[in-house]
C-alpha cells in the first residue's frame, strides 16, 4: 500500500506500518489513528479505500513528513552554518553537535580515525 508516496508494509499492524514514513513515529502514528478513528491493531492489508483516504488527508493536513521535513531540517542546518552558530560550526566540521565527548567515542562522526600507534596494524603471522 502507498501512503504519502511511501510503500508501507501490508503484513504489519497499521500503527507500526505508519512509522515507516519519515517523520511519523509510533507516538504520532497513534495520534493519527485516534483522530481518524481507525483501530491501531488493524492490519494494513485490511484497510479499505475510505480509511486510506482518511489517513492520507490527516497526514497531509497536520504533519510535515518525507521531503518537506527533510528540506526543513536541511534549511535549519544551513541557517545555523550561515549565522556561524556553535552548532553550525559543529555541523561544518562534521563533529558531534549535541554535546557528546570527542576525546573518545566519536569515531563514526570523525570517520573512524585511529591515531594510536599499532591500533590499525595487521597481526603478523608467527613462523
Amino acid at each position: 500500500m502507498r501512503l504519502v508516496g511511501i510503500n508501507i508494509p501490508d503484513n504489519k499492524k497499521i500503527k507500526v506500518s505508519l512509522a515507516y514514513i519519515y517523520g511519523v513515529g509510533l507516538s504520532n502514528a497513534g495520534d493519527i489513528l485516534k483522530s481518524t478513528g481507525i483501530k491501531p491493531d488493524k492490519m494494513t492489508k485490511d484497510l479499505d479505500q475510505s480509511e486510506v483516504a482518511k489517513l492520507q488527508a490527516e497526514i497531509d493536513k497536520n504533519y510535515r513528513v518525507e521531503g518537506v521535513l527533510r528540506q526543513t531540517i536541511k534549511q535549519n542546518v544551513e541557517r545555523l552554518k550561515e549565522i556561524k552558530a556553535y552548532r553550525g560550526y559543529r555541523h561544518m566540521y562534521k563533529l558531534p553537535v549535541r554535546g557528546q565527548r570527542t576525546k573518545t567515542n566519536s569515531r563514526t562522526v570523525r570517520g573512524n580515525v585511529r591515531k594510536t600507534a599499532g591500533s590499525g596494524r595487521r597481526k603478523v603471522d608467527l613462523k
